[in-house]
């Protein structure tokens, strides 16, 4: 028997998940992702939105998994001068 899992090496969001409405750099946020999902913490991993555009790299503080869904507290580590499509 095994535990289902993603591991994700970006942290794609749309805005009913948490997206920011609002980039700015060192801000903390939380936000939950349906399933279980393990994903880099602390080191700076790409923040892509719905249709994987690329605007900032973000680092995650804690990821914790409950019921179902993986919640995930990450800061702005860096905002890009130029987002770029991240997936083709």
């Amino acid at each position: 028997m095994g535990m289902p899992c993603q591991v994700n090496s970006i942290l794609k969001l749309n805005s009913s998940q948490g997206y920011p409405s609002k980039l700015e750099l060192n801000t903390t946020h939380q936000v939950k992702k349906s399933e279980y999902r393990i994903i880099p913490i602390d080191v700076p991993i790409p923040l892509v939105d719905q249709h994987w555009v690329a605007y900032a790299d973000v680092t995650i503080a804690k990821l914790t998994w409950q019921n179902g869904e993986t919640h995930i507290t990450f800061s702005i580590s860096r905002i890009y001068e130029q987002p770029f499509l991240s997936k083709s």
